[in-house]
């Protein structure tokens, strides 16, 4: 049988060298959670969140799915919002796509990839609704990336119309929705320029 105590392993030695390099991290890290993001992300593991926002544990509350989405019946990611929103206080909502994304590719495929196709239909939508433009670019690298940035926006607009964030507007909250995607090849962010709040 196969063990995992290669990460075990890891988790002391990560454990052992933030305690020597600040020795009140993990009490200080224990006693609250007051981050001023919520970040909702892909599920691909080349893009950590906390990692390459340059930001420490407990600064990013983070949720992640397959290809970032924000779907109006995934209660999962809703009750992540709403928590971010109503009990963090999160002052920043960042979605970040990533170019090169294998959810986005899988969608624009037609093939068949099993249960996952369900979840694939909203990114199929955010084709639909941009067919004509997608249709322009004959480079199926380009057709993705592109894809992958109007995926971005629309769930900022998908986000922007929950009644989660739509009830904190009405009562002055002070949140801010953002697009960005990420590029794997050199770690740099893009902002994609959507930024929403209620002002």
């Amino acid at each position: 049988m196969k063990t995992i105590q290669h990460l075990f392993d890891n988790n002391k030695r990560w454990a052992e060298k933030i305690t020597k390099e600040n020795p009140g991290f993990f009490k200080s890290l224990s006693e609250q959670q007051s981050p001023k993001y919520l970040w909702i992300g892909c599920s691909d593991s080349r893009v950590p969140a906390n990692e390459l926002l340059g930001m420490q544990p407990g600064e990013v509350f983070v949720h992640r799915n397959i290809a970032n989405q924000v779907i109006h019946t995934d209660l999962n990611c809703l009750s992540v919002i709403q928590y971010a929103v109503d009990v963090l206080k999160v002052q920043h909502i960042i979605v970040c796509g990533h170019y090169g994304c294998g959810g986005v590719s899988a969608a624009l495929d037609n093939k068949s990839h099993g249960l996952i196709d369900n979840w694939l239909r909203h990114i199929e939508d955010v084709y639909r609704f941009h067919k004509e433009e997608m249709d322009k670019l004959t480079d199926e690298k380009e057709r993705i990336n592109l894809l992958c940035e109007l995926n971005v926006i629309e769930q900022v607009a998908n986000i922007c119309k929950t009644t989660t964030l739509l009830t904190a507007w009405h009562n002055k909250q002070d949140i801010t929705v953002h697009g960005v995607v990420y590029n794997l090849h050199d770690g740099i962010l893009k902002d994609l320029n959507v930024s929403a709040n209620s002002k």
